[in-house]
């Protein structure tokens, strides 16, 4: 899996007009490893996370890696 984008989850997250609260409730990815990725401090995250989030935000998987 690629280097996941932080900045493509903080614009289509924001797009939906989701707070991080939000995004954590819908994807089911814990606050702490949302805040991690968002804030660039986590690059890599499991596929499995990297899927929930884009489940989420209704996108694909290759939309945040870009």
């Amino acid at each position: 899996m690629g280097l996941i984008n932080s900045e493509n989850i903080k614009k289509y997250r924001n797009k939906l007009g989701l707070t991080q609260d939000d995004l954590v409730r819908k994807s089911g990815v814990k606050h702490t490893t949302l805040t991690k990725i968002e804030g660039d401090f986590v690059k890599k995250p499991s596929v499995q996370v990297i899927a929930k989030i884009a489940k989420a935000l209704d996108v694909s998987v290759e939309d945040l890696l870009k």
